[in-house]
């Protein structure tokens, strides 16, 4: 029997660099329960420290799923305990040579048990060193990876993570390849999915026909516990490692012969919020749309130097030709893109996200609504302005019909929205 539920599985811990040092089990159950997300990815499973604190404090639950135990538990803002659950996971950035060129590839490797992490570890371990940071960072082709990943379980998955990024994904500018082929050699028929990233949503990726048969996920990639579920994904499936791995290749239209998917969407940012949507020199405040970058041959008009060349630019060069910037195709599993609820609070009432008086209303919300997915995606705007302020229903009425007005992010720095 299939339940509808949200996932989001590539975070990170605490032993990841610049992350915030309350992702830790406890917290991860409770804010994912007040955020309404069902499945959290642990991230990080390759650093000693980690994959001891996940052995102590989570017990099984359903097939291939965890849960943390009950000594644990941290009252979430509702005053109720969570019932969390979590499916292992780990970022894995590989750095190597490849064809005369430095490639800089990120993956995520999911599996369904504490057995298949420990071999992983171990032969990772051999290649390079796992606890100087939460993804650690080896010197390993992904094609190698993949052998090492199919080959300890078939049921281990392998998804290229964030996959338009500039620096480090499968298809980026800077050091990426032109196909999952040219990447994964022998195993890309094992690769059933990629995920989108911040500066990518569906519809840029529907574009691309390297990626008609494969499925479409997108993850928080998160490292406090604040912007866990800015991206995620919707299931309506058993509530098992199985059960949401099947739903995510069965969400493939290939593979979807007429059935219903279960597979339901994804969750995205609006992808011009992301660091690398558009072309651009940071340091210059130089910001370019592919088509200014073409005048200017992919040279900063300041420095001289190479643009960092963002994700639409490369997703172009991807794309058929026959398919333009606003391509659909209704057999793919569809998605929204919305606003963290911090956001649209700070900006409705007109100060920074991280303040006492958003948090004050945020809190409120949850106590009323269960969760902040309900508040952007279900609850009535009427509701929302009688349980809080008439701007805050304003804002995420305005949020759910796209209203909004956005400043691209480029060359690591945030887009900027607008909701008012």
């Amino acid at each position: 029997m299939g339940m509808k539920f949200i996932a989001d599985l590539h975070i990170h811990s605490k032993y990841s660099r610049a992350v915030s040092k309350n992702m830790v089990p406890e917290e991860l159950d409770r804010w994912a329960d007040d955020k309404g997300i069902l499945v959290m990815g642990t991230g990080d499973f390759t650093h000693p420290g980690w994959f001891k604190e996940l052995k102590e404090k989570l017990e099984p639950a359903e097939s291939g799923l965890f849960r943390l135990k009950s000594q644990f538990k941290l009252k979430t803002i509702k005053d109720t305990f969570a019932d969390t659950r979590f499916l292992l996971t780990v970022e894995i950035s590989c750095i190597y040579s490849r064809a005369g060129k430095t490639r800089r590839v990120h993956n995520i490797v999911m599996v369904p048990d504490f057995e298949t992490a420990e071999k992983i570890n171990t032969q990772l371990g051999w290649v390079g060193k796992l606890a100087s940071d939460g993804r650690p960072i080896l010197g390993l082709d992904s094609e190698e990876l993949a052998k090492i990943v199919f080959n300890t379980n078939p049921e281990a998955v392998l998804v290229p993570a964030h996959v338009w990024t500039p620096w480090f994904s499968v298809f980026g500018s800077m050091s990426g390849f032109d196909s999952l082929e040219e990447c994964f050699g022998n195993y890309t028929n094992k690769i059933f999915a990629v995920e989108t990233g911040l500066s990518s949503d569906p519809l840029m990726n529907w574009r691309v026909p390297a990626l008609d048969k494969i499925a479409l996920i997108s993850n928080s990639d998160s490292h406090s516990l604040q912007r866990i579920g800015r991206e995620a994904n919707v299931f309506n499936t058993e509530l098992s490692y199985k059960g949401i791995m099947d739903a995510i290749k069965n969400g493939n239209p290939s593979r979807n012969s007429g059935r219903l998917s279960r597979f339901i969407g994804t969750i995205e940012f609006f992808p011009e919020e992301g660091k690398y949507h558009y072309d651009g020199h940071r340091a210059c405040e130089v910001v370019l749309a592919p088509s200014e970058t073409k005048q200017y041959k992919g040279i900063c008009p300041k420095c001289k130097k190479p643009l960092t060349i963002g994700v639409v630019n490369r997703v172009d060069k991807l794309a058929a030709a026959d398919r333009p910037e606003g391509y659909r195709d209704p057999k793919r599993v569809p998605y929204k893109n919305l606003v963290t609820l911090d956001s649209i609070i700070g900006e409705a009432l007109d100060v920074g996200k991280a303040t006492k008086s958003v948090k004050k209303e945020y809190d409120k919300l949850i106590k009323t609504f269960q969760s902040e997915f309900n508040i952007l995606l279900d609850a009535p705007i009427k509701e929302i302005a009688l349980a809080s302020k008439p701007e805050i229903a304003e804002g995420v009425d305005r949020m759910r019909q796209g209203k909004l007005t956005i400043q691209p992010g480029y060359d690591g720095e945030f887009g900027v929205i607008k909701i008012f």
